[in-house]
């Protein structure tokens, strides 16, 4: 072993393979007595992978009731009553942000790379080569005319999903980013930014209602509720807004001053809020938590979709789960990270 150490160090000096040495097994250091000179040098050294990211953020119930589920990870159809995973949907590179079904049944994928659709009978994906004014799409919506809006982080986009046409575009928004988009009861849209809010006329896409100067600041998401207001999810809480008369009409005071993520209504109104510090189920009409979930793959939720299923499933930073209506708890679902995971339908 000296007479070897003697002829390595004339190369690589005496404490470079001292540490070398000292970093081997036992049975490395013998074996690499006959072994050539490129074994020691050779020794495994891994580079430092970056770890994946399992970020949920986007869920679309299907007309047929199941569940596409947008992640970093890809794009994949599952069975909400079972978890048994229908199909994986192929979008290598793609960050996916947002889902939408359109009136014939296509899924539109928004992601940092702009428009896909998927055919669910086939599960081929279509990129679409709009010219948006960004392809990094935040938020897609379909109207009830069966258009296309598309949210950029540098405006708004009407497309018709038949012809592949854009119809208009409007950038002058506050905060340009559309971030959220939503349907009010008149089947107008809403779209919340990084400034505001704004409210469109889906018939002429014109800026009905602009408000700049929104008390929760950014929108993060928008849905509407059983009263028919439009709720809006923001960094600084939880609010209601009158659509006839644009003035904020609540504001959920269990949730003033906390970064509120995601909110949906399920069909017995009940409130779902996700926030960067957990998902909570609320009770509609005295704003009072029910529950707070455990269980959660982890606490910054990013997506709700209830009654699908019979569960509320929840995207989160780190993966997927689903709530159980009976006991508040949460499961998860390795959706990305094994290939199959049945759940029973609790």
């Amino acid at each position: 072993m000296a007479s070897r150490l003697n002829a390595l160090c004339p190369v690589f000096g005496v404490a470079v393979v001292a540490a070398l040495v000292a970093d081997l097994p036992q049975q490395a250091i013998v074996s690499s007595i006959s072994s050539p000179l490129s074994s020691v040098v050779a020794s495994p050294v891994m580079a430092q992978q970056p770890a994946a990211d399992y970020r949920v953020p986007a869920l679309q119930r299907d007309v047929g009731g199941n569940l596409w589920v947008g992640a970093w990870q890809g794009l994949a159809h599952i069975d909400p009553n079972t978890g048994r995973i229908i199909a994986r949907v192929s979008l290598p590179n793609i960050v996916i942000e947002s889902l939408a079904e359109d009136k014939v049944g296509r899924i539109w994928v928004g992601s940092y790379e702009g428009l896909q659709r998927v055919d669910p009978r086939t599960n081929e994906v279509t990129t679409r080569n709009f010219l948006l004014p960004s392809n990094r799409v935040l938020s897609v919506l379909i109207d009830r005319r069966g258009y296309l809006w598309t949210g950029t982080d540098r405006g708004l986009v009407l497309i018709s999903p038949d012809e592949g046409l854009i119809m208009t575009t409007l950038q002058d928004l506050p905060g340009i980013s559309a971030n959220a988009l939503t349907l009010d009861a008149a089947g107008q849209l809403w779209v919340g930014t990084q400034g505001g809010l704004v409210q469109v006329d889906t018939a002429t896409a014109f800026v009905l209602r602009r408000f700049e100067d929104f008390p929760g600041g950014a929108i993060q998401d928008l849905t509407i509720g059983p009263d028919d207001n439009v709720w809006a999810a923001t960094p600084n809480g939880l609010f209601a807004i009158d659509p006839e008369t644009g003035d904020v009409v609540r504001s959920v005071t269990a949730f003033q001053g906390r970064n509120v993520t995601a909110v949906r209504f399920d069909e017995a109104r009940n409130l779902w809020v996700g926030t960067t510090n957990g998902l909570y189920w609320v009770n509609y009409y005295n704003g009072a938590i029910v529950t707070e979930v455990a269980g959660l793959p982890s606490s910054r939720v990013l997506s709700i979709s209830p009654d699908t299923g019979n569960k509320v499933w929840v995207g989160t930073r780190d993966g997927l789960a689903w709530v159980s209506l009976r006991t508040g708890q949460a499961t998860h679902h390795d959706i990305f990270r094994s290939r199959e995971f049945d759940v029973d339908s609790r």
